[in-house]
């Protein structure tokens, strides 16, 4: 079971690298193809946007033709985007790369999570949403530090090429290992399954968990957006010291998230839920303490926002496992579907409150305190309803 998730895991890491790998090289990439750096950074939501979309029509595909077909679908997109990136000669081709690799990942994402649905169920099925998230949420700490090395010895295309030798050898290993995990009496649909979408969109079991999961990812979200002008612009981190405190925190995510995964057998889902949305409401309240209690001179120290920021990432490897294990527990015959969905409303919702909170007038520490307030409700509404559910595991 250990190599069926690592493979699923593999694909999992497609979209986080794709978005984070190159963010060191935003300038360089603006110079080379004469490109506004404004112009380059829209790349970024652009991929998001596609990656979020994409799903609701990755979903029924891997529901009606199975989980490995569209992983290679995908896969293959994610090389030729990659490889159109890396030789791009001006914006509309490089757009168009960013464009490319964003089918490509909403295809693997759906294909990895629908995998994990189809295997286990229950705490088991927790467990490993959280492996996969906490994996999701390490390397845009990380990847930034790779991108930048790479880019510093080879140039700003040198990521790009990583990306590609990387899929091409997950290709390799997904072709010979990854095993077909779809049920035999999976619901096949034709064209868009906006009905099916529609009923499950009117459970609010499933919406109480998918909206906990947009929640964390908000924060998260506007954390990683506020964060350079926080630390550097006010702090005064210099970019090495900057990717240090950024990878020491993605350290912590996943330390967090291995022991999320032997407390959810003990304890179970619900008490983590618990523990999530304490952990984000407790980080709230530490940045508005330290914005209270010290003075102005001291309000730019890197500490004031990066230990809340701690305190409250680990709400969210507490929230992310359990809640996408619950919402997508009653749709075994439609895990695409279910999949995709739930996928959406994560990237789209989280991605949306995000940048909502950011476009407050508020301070930087004041809007990200508020988008943690905001976590913390959604996952203690999902708590409560886990409160009348009863997990189960199920024979691999």
């Amino acid at each position: 079971m250990q190599k069926f998730t690592f493979l699923l895991l593999s694909l999992v890491l497609l979209a986080p690298l794709g978005i984070d790998l190159y963010l060191p090289t935003l300038p360089d990439i603006a110079q080379g193809l004469a490109t506004p750096v404004a112009t380059v950074q829209t790349t970024i939501p652009i991929f998001l946007l596609v990656m979020g979309l994409g799903q609701i029509i990755a979903g029924p595909l891997v529901d009606n033709f199975g989980r490995k077909p569209v992983a290679m679908v995908g896969l293959v997109l994610y090389i030729c985007g990659s490889v159109l990136a890396a030789c791009a000669l001006n914006w509309p081709m490089f757009l168009l790369a960013r464009l490319v690799q964003g089918c490509a990942v909403c295809c693997t994402a759906v294909v990895a999570f629908s995998g994990v649905r189809d295997r286990l169920a229950g705490d088991e099925a927790a467990r490993a949403y959280g492996f996969l998230n906490g994996a999701l949420n390490i390397v845009p700490a990380l990847a930034p530090m790779l991108g930048g090395f790479l880019a510093e010895a080879f140039g700003w295309r040198a990521p790009f090429w990583f990306l590609v030798c990387y899929a091409l050898f997950i290709s390799v290993l997904i072709a010979f290992l990854l095993p077909e995990t779809r049920p035999a009496d999976t619901r096949k649909v034709k064209g868009l399954p906006l009905r099916q979408y529609g009923a499950i969109l009117r459970q609010p079991r499933f919406l109480a968990f998918a909206f906990a999961n947009a929640g964390a990812l908000g924060m998260v979200l506007t954390y990683v957006s506020l964060a350079p002008h926080v630390l550097m612009t006010e702090g005064g981190l210099s970019a090495l010291q900057f990717s240090i405190a950024f990878g020491a925190n993605g350290f912590w995510i996943m330390l967090v998230s291995i022991l999320v995964n032997k407390m959810i057998r003990k304890v179970g889902r619900p008490v983590c839920l618990a523990l999530g949305a304490l952990a984000m409401l407790l980080g709230a309240l530490l940045l508005f303490a330290g914005e209270q209690l010290f003075s102005a001179a001291v309000q730019t120290h890197w500490a004031l926002y990066m230990l809340p920021v701690a305190v409250s990432v680990a709400g969210l490897a507490f929230t992310v496992g359990p809640a996408t294990s619950y919402a997508l527990e009653p749709y075994q015959q439609q895990a695409g579907v279910a999949s995709a969905l739930a996928g959406f409303i994560q990237m789209a919702g989280g991605s949306s409150a995000g940048l909502l909170m950011m476009a407050l007038p508020l301070a930087e520490k004041d809007a990200l305190a508020l988008m943690m307030l905001t976590g913390a409700a959604l996952t203690f509404l999902a708590w409560r309803c886990s409160k009348k559910m009863r997990g189960s595991l199920t024979a691999l």
